[in-house]
């Protein structure tokens, strides 16, 4: 079985990416709330700072998976090549 040789297993990948983008979006939305306290201006600190916690976190999220994509792509055809040969040693 070959082993995950770059960031563990693919299931914690996802897991973190998840919480990253939850962070984002909790993050900015209590920045948003602290502006709401601090100016007295009403729900707009929260509904902008969710927004755009949104906003970054879809980003970064797409980011992310666009390089996850790219990594399992390159590790498919590094293992296909190596299917290729089934008579030469593998060196896992």
């Amino acid at each position: 079985m070959a082993s995950n040789k770059r960031g563990g297993a693919g299931w914690l990948r996802f897991s973190g990416m998840g919480i990253e983008f939850a962070a984002a979006v909790v993050g900015f939305t209590l920045v948003g709330l602290w502006i709401d306290r601090s100016y007295d201006c009403g729900p707009w600190g929260v509904l902008i700072g969710a927004v755009l916690g949104l906003i970054g976190g879809m980003y970064n999220l797409i980011r992310q998976s666009l390089v996850a994509m790219k990594m399992a792509e390159r590790d498919d055809r590094e293992s296909g090549s190596r299917n290729d040969h089934p008579n030469e040693q593998q060196e896992d």
